[in-house]
């Protein structure tokens, strides 16, 4: 072998061959953000209705390069050249780059409030930074751990009405963290490697999240766990594995909203199963924080089961508009966790400016409460122009094959609307389909125009006869 590692970059191109030929070669395509306007000058102000602001976060430009690029489907790693506003000429200085920007709409983002606009939450983070900078550099247990994070901890526990909470750095580092500190607890009072008997049982939706199903291979693979996983949504199935299952630590976990597909957990008849067997409940409620329940409590406060509900995990980079994971639960389930959870003690602190937007959003999702409001009555319309049932703002119109689902994304980009298609791994061949999200901060007059463009490239007869047959699903 050449010392050089020559032989790797072989082997990388060799890989990314196969990966173009499969079609599951991603890329990433720059979009240009417009300067969001000036607040009032009342820092604690919150409003009653939407504002010039909100637009920013389903409004974004992207070049004309870009444009045809993705139109094309290019492969790219986000190295365009137009992405910089300046040139640097040979005398060091910048001139600016003058290039046709297209406007898209998105309806595909997770901002589902459009709180990542709010002056609030910005005008929180410009202070905390112009204050302290990004805070302690360290992981939480060393010296990142500050009173702005104790007090959004403080905000989200009593949100989830739980007794307390553990930020971590990202939603996924959330459930990789409570899924091994949970297989853990068979190892630690076993003294040594857990017998079958002593291993914890971990019952997981067949379409749950990446960051859980990680978290539950880990444990698994660490020796601490069995993983048993029952058909989607499927209470006939789950109780049949658990009232099967002899091991005594049974813990059940699920998405409250599934990201890909749009539909709830059963939330009250896996409230039921909990009674009958005892099991450990878990949830990932990131899509439902801050936007179900009527003070934005999430999935389990909408179908009135927070107190069946043991650990909530959720995060602060959908509706809440920022940045992070978080775990609610009792202080007993802290300890351990921040004891356990390698994501989380090996992981650098949320920055202070952070956690300080983070908690603005908080106080604005709980105070604004049209917000909600305006994102189901968005949902109620689209139900309404497309004859679709669905349940959520999330919205899987399923297409079939990738070649359809690239051609229906090229064409609502080209009419200036920014979906992508959803295809294999992250869906299976064959259910390949948009995914088609809502905010508070879109309009009545985008969604015509968005079901219209809909129509120009997908049969919605077809989709609704595809719902009958099971194949779209929960739709």
């Amino acid at each position: 072998m050449e010392v050089n590692g020559s032989p790797w970059d072989f082997w990388v191109e060799n890989a990314i061959s196969i990966l173009e030929s499969l079609k599951v070669l991603r890329s990433l395509r720059p979009i240009r953000l417009a300067p969001i306007e000036a607040s009032s000058s009342n820092p604690n102000q919150v409003f009653d209705g939407p504002r010039k602001w909100d637009r920013a976060s389903v409004e974004v430009h992207i070049s004309e390069s870009t444009f045809q690029k993705w139109l094309h489907d290019v492969p790219s790693s986000g190295d365009d050249n137009d992405v910089t506003d300046e040139n640097v000429r040979a005398d060091d200085r910048a001139e600016p780059i003058v290039e046709k920007l297209r406007k898209l709409i998105i309806f595909s983002g997770n901002d589902y409030l459009g709180l990542s606009s709010h002056p609030l939450v910005s005008d929180a983070a410009s202070k905390a930074s112009k204050e302290y900078g990004m805070g302690p550099r360290g992981s939480a247990l060393i010296c990142g751990y500050t009173s702005y994070h104790r007090l959004l901890e403080s905000s989200l526990a009593h949100l989830k009405r739980k007794e307390d909470c553990l930020l971590c750095p990202t939603g996924f580092s959330a459930n990789m963290a409570v899924m091994t500190a949970v297989g853990n607890i068979g190892r630690l009072i076993a003294g040594r490697k857990p017998s079958t008997d002593d291993k914890v049982a971990i019952f997981s939706d067949s379409l749950n999240h990446a960051s859980i199903i990680d978290g539950v291979r880990l444990a698994e693979k660490q020796g601490n766990a069995v993983t048993f996983v029952y058909r989607h949504c499927d209470m006939s199935h789950l109780d049949e594995l658990l009232s099967s299952c002899a091991m005594k630590k049974r813990v059940v976990v699920t998405d409250s909203l599934f990201s890909m597909d749009g539909d709830f957990a059963p939330m009250v008849e896996l409230a039921k199963l909990r009674k009958k067997h005892g099991f450990l409940f878990v949830i990932d409620d990131a899509h439902a924080t801050f936007v179900c329940g009527k003070s934005g409590g999430g999935a389990a406060e909408k179908f009135n089961c927070e107190a069946d509900v043991d650990i909530c995990i959720g995060t602060l980079s959908k509706a809440g508009g920022c940045h992070g994971g978080f775990i609610a639960c009792s202080k007993k389930w802290k300890l351990l966790i921040q004891s356990r959870g390698r994501s989380f003690i090996f992981s650098t602190s949320t920055p202070v400016p952070v956690a300080a937007a983070a908690h603005a959003a908080v106080v604005v999702a709980k105070k604004e409460v049209w917000r909600r409001a305006a994102l189901w009555k968005r949902v109620n319309e689209f139900r309404a122009l497309t004859g679709i049932p669905i349940e959520s703002h999330i919205i899987s119109i399923v297409v079939g094959s990738e070649d359809s689902a690239l051609q229906a994304s090229r064409h609502l980009l080209g009419l200036g609307f920014h979906i992508t298609a959803i295809r294999p791994p992250t869906v299976p061949r064959n259910s390949c389909r948009l995914r088609v999200t809502l905010s508070a901060a879109h309009t009545r007059d985008d969604l015509r125009k968005l079901v219209e463009a809909l129509f120009e490239c997908l049969d919605f007869k077809e989709i609704q006869l595809m719902s009958g047959n099971n194949v779209y699903p929960k739709l």
